[in-house]
């Protein structure tokens, strides 16, 4: 959907909304064209990252304005959710009963979040999302596509790097776990990992010390979260939890139930925003 030149490391706002735009056109005839129009009883939307009030990014007004404009096409209603919410809704899938009481522990892992979150449930529906911590510099998306392009790999390299430290044959380089009661930092092990692809250390042992200090500091995280909230599981979501190697360490590391997103839905919003909507119009 959004195409990034190698060796870069994302893309500006700018350019991002530019791809969206171009892209969104054959999109939406493709949707309205494989559907009943009379079926659609509302449109959902992400309409800004996260549920606080300065939240903003200039690339979600794209969808917005595609959005509204296929209800006021269908004369039907517009719901406006959050893109937090629709990774923390499409990881909940099949599991709502293990997360029926209010409020519960979550964590939103992606490109650009890092957040420890309690999730408040009104009627049996997410309501507010609350950040109580998360990372303070460089989000562990971030962290992982930084040291993933340095090594030479397309961004998003989160699939690349992983197979490169299941490749692994060191695992004895140790990056520090940066940890403060609820909050964490990736920065300066970014940096620390710059340097050691630098001075020829091997790509695979980087790609492993990337994941084992995620998990680390994960788990410190969790068992922070869990003494301050008295929640005995967590729900994790978005794209940096699909991945299935840091799941094993967060398994060898932490006693207390994890549940992450069915296969394929960890990264996906848009079934997350979907199933928010019709959690609001099929009471």
């Amino acid at each position: 959907m959004l195409s990034v030149p190698l060796g870069e490391r994302g893309l500006r706002q700018s350019d991002a909304v530019f791809q969206h735009v171009r892209n969104l056109p054959p999109l939406i005839e493709a949707l309205l064209s494989a559907v009943e129009r009379d079926s659609i009883c509302a449109v959902a939307v992400s309409a800004k990252p996260t549920g606080a009030v300065e939240s903003y990014m200039p690339v979600f007004l794209a969808g917005k304005l595609a959005a509204t404009s296929i209800a006021a096409s269908l004369n039907v209603p517009l719901f406006e959710t959050t893109h937090q919410a629709g990774h923390v809704r499409a990881a909940l899938l099949g599991q709502e009963q293990q997360f029926s009481e209010s409020p519960f522990l979550a964590m939103h892992l992606s490109g650009g979040t890092t957040d420890l979150l309690l999730v408040h449930r009104e009627s049996g529906q997410i309501g507010t999302i609350e950040r109580i911590g998360g990372c303070e510099d460089l989000h562990a998306g971030q962290f992982v596509d930084r040291v993933g392009v340095k090594l030479g790999l397309s961004f998003p390299s989160g699939v690349a790097l992983e197979q490169l430290a299941r490749d692994a044959a060191d695992t004895t380089i140790k990056l520090p776990s940066s940890v403060k009661g609820l909050n964490c930092s990736f920065s300066g092990q970014e940096s620390q990992c710059q340097r050691l692809i630098d001075g020829g250390a091997k790509r695979e042992t980087v790609a492993f010390a990337v994941y084992d200090c995620m998990a680390r500091t994960f788990v410190k995280l969790l068992i922070n979260a869990f003494a301050e909230t008295g929640c005995k599981i967590a729900l994790l979501s978005g794209g940096v939890s699909g991945s299935l190697l840091l799941r094993e360490l967060l398994k060898q590391r932490l006693s207390i139930d994890l549940f992450y997103a069915k296969s394929g839905l960890s990264a996906d919003n848009a079934v997350g925003t979907a199933l928010l909507a019709r959690d609001y119009f099929c009471k």
